[in-house]
């Protein structure tokens, strides 16, 4: 089976962390009645311009009307990339959620305060073994999410004589050029508050180029045996450099947010999009029919798909209500209802047992959908590296240390021989 199978993604004081929540967040909200008689669990959300707080209050109602002894608080964290760092700040003041949703359980479930999954409650999903964490498993591995596909103006590439993608990495440099040439930026990238959105292009280049010949290189990492020092790690990210330095990627990119990012492409700002396949629903939501969708190239031409199996719920292993928050999380990744919502609303490919996109599902979401289902029949799924929660991923801390790289990288601050040595020495730093 693919790789996708096999794992198969601090404040001391607590007035601080309220005025924190007020200043970057919306105002918690109950769902689901009033929380006398029933059993009120928190909820720790996150919120991007496709996931609205429309979309969290509908898919929480789903499940309070399922169960209405369950009384849901949710909250919301300041920033959608800052989730899992938001609930350690929680963890600290005694506030800890009892479910969260999409955050790394690296760190929580070695300490002791992420509930274990059994495997009867695991049955359902598609790859109920993902991301094990010393033999466990923390995280609901609800979806698959492809990490990234590039998205590219079909009608830009038209119109500079560009007939279709390219299908290797000597290929994408020649359209690259094409398009500087004619004065449209090649990349739309971003950064800012959402440092993610710098790392797309070194995420794709490195699950190719150095997971595609080495699917367990992250776990060779952490047995010390690999360096990001080491050649092909340092030629990855001398790629990445270069694409930089060609002026195909933007400086002042690494100052946007991630709605800015993507509202920049989206307005004909750049020609092709790395990011997730999320972006797809954005994509289909405004019914634009000028947006395809290929594969990360390699090198040689091989098919090599990044993606990430996990994503779900995860459930405090302290939770008051431990049941009410164990049938929560439960209800909400396998309802499928909520399941073709999330189809819809933020492009994931649900990684439930005997699923099926719902047919009106948008042309752009289908295009990246066949490109996955392929990739899986083609034995050509790798790890999405940075993104990666389990045994077999970044150590604590170390996703914000791979996005600081890229955006030093792309700006020129550090050359790709100085970003290796930072991140072993950040690496060393994070496993003391």
């Amino acid at each position: 089976m693919t790789s996708v199978t096999r794992r198969q993604l601090l404040v001391g004081a607590t007035a601080l962390i309220f005025a924190t929540a007020a200043a970057g967040c919306s105002t918690p909200s109950t769902t689901g009645g009033d929380s006398a008689g029933g059993s009120e669990i928190t909820f720790l959300t996150f919120e991007t311009p496709n996931l609205t707080p429309a979309y969290w209050d509908a898919a929480i109602k789903r499940v309070t009307d399922k169960y209405p002894d369950v009384k849901v608080k949710k909250l919301v964290s300041p920033t959608a990339d800052g989730r899992t760092d938001y609930a350690k700040q929680l963890l600290q003041s005694g506030q800890f959620p009892d479910v969260m949703v999409g955050l790394s359980p690296a760190g929580f479930a070695e300490s002791g305060n992420l509930y274990a999954w059994s495997e009867s409650e695991l049955k359902d999903f598609t790859f109920p073994t993902a991301n094990p964490i010393r033999g466990k498993y923390y995280q609901l591995p609800a979806n698959t999410q492809t990490i990234p596909p590039v998205y590219y103006n079909t009608k830009v590439f038209a119109d500079h004589g560009i007939t279709a993608p390219p299908k290797d990495w000597a290929g994408l440099l020649e359209v690259c050029e094409k398009l500087k040439s004619a004065g449209v930026t090649p990349f739309v990238t971003g950064g800012g508050k959402d440092a993610f959105a710098s790392s797309m292009l070194l995420t794709g280049i490195v699950s190719v180029d150095v997971y595609g010949k080495t699917p367990d290189w992250l776990s060779k990492r952490r047995a010390g045996t690999v360096k990001f020092s080491d050649p092909d790690f340092t030629a990855a990210l001398a790629k990445f450099a270069d694409l930089a330095q060609r002026g195909y990627i933007q400086k002042s990119d690494v100052s946007r947010d991630y709605a800015a990012t993507e509202q920049a492409f989206l307005d004909g700002k750049g020609a092709m999009y790395p990011m997730g396949n999320w972006f797809a629903a954005s994509a289909d939501a405004k019914q634009r029919n000028d947006i395809g969708v290929f594969n990360f190239p390699s090198a040689d031409g091989r098919t090599v798909v990044p993606a990430y199996t996990g994503g779900g719920m995860v459930v405090s292993a302290k939770a008051k209500n431990l049941d009410a928050a164990k049938r929560f999380a439960l209800a909400f990744q396998l309802d499928k209802a909520q399941l073709d919502s999330s189809v819809k609303a933020d492009g994931l490919i649900p990684a439930v047992k005997n699923y099926t996109p719902p047919a009106d599902a948008g042309p752009v979401f289908k295009a990246g959908y066949d490109l996955y289902q392929q990739a899986v029949a083609d034995k050509a799924v790798v790890h999405g590296f940075r993104w990666e929660t389990a045994d077999d991923g970044l150590l604590p801390g170390m996703a914000a240390k791979v996005d600081a790289v890229a955006q030093d990288l792309t700006t020129g601050r550090k050359t790709p021989a100085a970003a290796a040595a930072y991140l072993d020495a950040e690496w060393a730093k994070a496993g003391s």
